[in-house]
C-alpha cells in the first residue's frame, strides 16, 4: 500500500513511524512538507528506503495533485484550515483522506463533500486523533454497547510528567490549534438537546491513579467533533472535557479575558497586530516542546444493560516510548490516524463518501490495534443500581 502524508512535524512524525515500523504491507510512504529541515530530520530518523519526502508547498495543487493520484490513502497532519481544500485533491486523485481535524466548520464543509467522495469511489475520514478522534470513537463504542444510554463523559489531556510555571503544561500540536480548542464554544448534548457551552467553564475534579491524583477538567471546543450530532435523540447528556493539571483553567481564562486570543487586529506603534499570533508564537518559543508527557483518556458510559443501571469505562495511561522517542501525545493522536488510513487502504473500511469515523470506524478493531503498538486500554463496568 502506497501513502501520502501532508506535513512531517511531531504528529507526521509518528504517522510515518507507525506507516513505516506498524503496518507490514506499506510499500510506499510520501511525506510532503515545505520545511526542509523537519523533512530531513524524518528521513534520517527512519532510514527507511520506502520514504520520499518532497519539498513542497501543500497549498500547491499541481504539486500535490499528482502525489494523491499515486496513493491508496492519504493522511493530513497540517493546521485543519488547510483540510477543505486537501480534501477535494483528494477525491479528485481517488485517494482515502483521514485528517487530525480540530475545527468543527471545517468538519463541516468537509461532510459536504459527501457525494462527491462516494462518485468517486473514496472514503472521506475527518478528525481522527486523539480528541477529536479516538475519544468521540470510544464514547460512540460505549454508548450503543448499552440496551439504553443516558449520559456519556469524554474526558482527555496530554500533560508534562513533570509540570513546569506558567502554564505546567507542554505545547505538543500546534498552537494555534491549542488556542482554537480554549476560546471556540463547545458543542453538548444536555437534557436531550444540542447546545453549546462556553469553553473554559464547568470546571470539575478528576482523579486518576498515582502518581497523578486529583487534577481538573474543564470544557473545550472540537473534541466531541460530530459525536453530539450522531447521538442526538439516542442519550440524555453528552460532553468532552481537557484534562490539565489544577489551575491551568484560570490561568488560561486570564490571557482570554485579556484579549489575547483574539485575532482582530490591534494598532502597536504603527502595526497591524494580531494579539493571538503573538499569544501562538510566545507559546511555541516559551513552554517545552520535548520531554517525559502523558496522556490521560477516561470515556464513560452510564444507561441500563440487561435491566441494570449501569457505568461502562475505557481508560487509557499512555507515557513517553523511550526505546522510539515518540512522546505519549503524539502516539496517541498519531496511531489512531495511521490505523484508519491502513484499515482504508486495505479495504478493511469499505463504505464510500464523507462521514464521521464513529459511524465506520470499527472501534474493537482500533483498540486491538492500539495494543499491538503498547497501548494499554483498561475496561470496566460498576452496577449504579
Amino acid at each position: 500500500m502506497k501513502y501520502l502524508l501532508l506535513g512531517s512535524g511531531l504528529q507526521g512524525t509518528a504517522i510515518a513511524h507507525d506507516l513505516l515500523r506498524n503496518v507490514d504491507d506499506t510499500t510506499g510512504l510520501t511525506v510532503i512538507d515545505r520545511d526542509r529541515e523537519t523533512l530531513a530530520a524524518l528521513a534520517a530518523k527512519l532510514d527507511d528506503p520506502r520514504l520520499r519526502t518532497v519539498a513542497g508547498d501543500i497549498t500547491d495543487a499541481g504539486l500535490v495533485a499528482p502525489l494523491m493520484a499515486e496513493a491508496a490513502a492519504a493522511i493530513s497532519a497540517v493546521n485543519y484550515w488547510f483540510n477543505p481544500q486537501l480534501t477535494e485533491l483528494a477525491i479528485a486523485g481517488g485517494a482515502h483522506f483521514v485528517d487530525l481535524g480540530g475545527n468543527n466548520d471545517i468538519v463541516r464543509k468537509q461532510l459536504g463533500m459527501d457525494a462527491r467522495a462516494r462518485e468517486a469511489g473514496v472514503t472521506v475520514i475527518p478528525d481522527c486523533g486523539l480528541a477529536p478522534g479516538l475519544a468521540g470513537l470510544l464514547g460512540y463504542h460505549l454508548a450503543t454497547g448499552l440496551d439504553e444510554a443516558h449520559d456519556v463523559r469524554l474526558r482527555v489531556g496530554g500533560l508534562p510528567s513533570d509540570p513546569r510555571p506558567p502554564l505546567d503544561y507542554m505545547l505538543v500540536f500546534s498552537a494555534q490549534g491549542l488556542i482554537n480548542e480554549y476560546i471556540e464554544p463547545a458543542e453538548v448534548i444536555r437534557n436531550g438537546d444540542l447546545k453549546t457551552v462556553p469553553s473554559l467553564t464547568e470546571v470539575e475534579d478528576l482523579i486518576f491513579p498515582a502518581p497523578f491524583g486529583r487534577l481538573e477538567a474543564f470544557q473545550t471546543s472540537g473534541g466531541t467533533s460530530t459525536l453530539p450530532q450522531t447521538l442526538a435523540g439516542k442519550v440524555r447528556n453528552l460532553d468532552y472535557k481537557t484534562i490539565r493539571y489544577r489551575g491551568h483553567c484560570e490561568k488560561i481564562r486570564l490571557l482570554v479575558d485579556l484579549g489575547l486570543t483574539t485575532s482582530e487586529e490591534i494598532d502597536v506603534r504603527g502595526r497591524a497586530v494580531a494579539p493571538r499570533d503573538v499569544l501562538a508564537a510566545m507559546l511555541e518559543s516559551r513552554l517545552p516542546t520535548e520531554g517525559e508527557d502523558v496522556v490521560l483518556l477516561l470515556c464513560e458510559a452510564v444507561g441500563v444493560a440487561g435491566g441494570r443501571t449501569v457505568r461502562r469505562a475505557i481508560r487509557i495511561i499512555d507515557r513517553l516510548d523511550r526505546a522510539t522517542g515518540l512522546s505519549a501525545m503524539t502516539r496517541m493522536t498519531g496511531f489512531p490516524t495511521a490505523i484508519i488510513a491502513e484499515m482504508l487502504a486495505r479495504g478493511d473500511v469499505s463504505r464510500p463518501g464523507a462521514m464521521p469515523q464513529e459511524l465506520i470506524v470499527p472501534a474493537g478493531k482500533m483498540l486491538d490495534e492500539l495494543k499491538t503498538r503498547g497501548v494499554e486500554p483498561e475496561s470496566w463496568e460498576e452496577d449504579l443500581q
